[in-house]
């Protein structure tokens, strides 16, 4: 079994709770695990509309289509604003400093596959909220699985997004928006999304 990460965020999550690998339920004989933090970024311009990634795996065509929040795994001595800060920039374009990064009012952890391994993820959820109305993206410093995978985007309004029907990434995100923008904290403990 590997090292366990010291938890980074300064919110609860299951990592945070010392709950052991060994103590998560996967799959028999599933594949390799890597545990890692990461963070997700609700991206809203100021008309309130999120921006979401049309997403798949390209390993897994089983899986199919879903929307996705921007951001990835944070890089080692990251904090979770330099993290958002790097993913935005990265998978975006859009410039942001750590200032503009929320405070972590949903951490959550997730299990799913990826390119053959089964990741066990910790993983905050920060806003950041845009000056302008939908900026232009530039997608050119995305990294080569991000380019293999995202195929398009949105900006969706709040509500479209709690009241849709499609899946997401996270996949609570309709349900937990809501709360969000409300200034509630969500806590997950762990969510098996494949």
């Amino acid at each position: 079994m590997a090292v366990r990460p010291v938890c980074p965020f300064p919110v609860p999550c299951l990592c945070a709770a010392g709950v052991p690998l060994a103590g998560v339920p996967l799959p028999p004989g599933d594949l390799p695990v890597v545990e890692r933090h990461a963070v997700r970024v609700l991206l809203s311009d100021v008309t309130g509309a999120v921006l979401v990634f049309r997403a798949r795996e390209v390993t897994l065509p089983e899986l199919g289509l879903w929307w996705e929040l921007p951001g990835g795994g944070l890089e080692p001595g990251e904090d979770y604003r330099v993290a958002a800060v790097r993913e935005v920039g990265e998978e975006t374009g859009i410039a942001i400093g750590p200032g503009d990064v929320g405070p972590p009012r949903w951490c959550r952890s997730v299990t799913y596959r990826s390119r053959g391994e089964r990741r066990l993820q910790h993983e905050v959820v920060v806003e950041v909220r845009l000056a302008g109305s939908r900026p232009r993206l530039d997608t050119s410093g995305q990294l080569a699985h991000e380019v293999e995978d995202y195929v398009g985007f949105r900006w969706l309004p709040l509500a479209a997004v709690a009241s849709s029907t499609e899946r997401f990434f996270p996949g609570s995100l309709p349900r937990s928006v809501g709360r969000l923008a409300a200034g509630e904290e969500v806590v997950e403990q762990l969510e098996r999304w494949s």
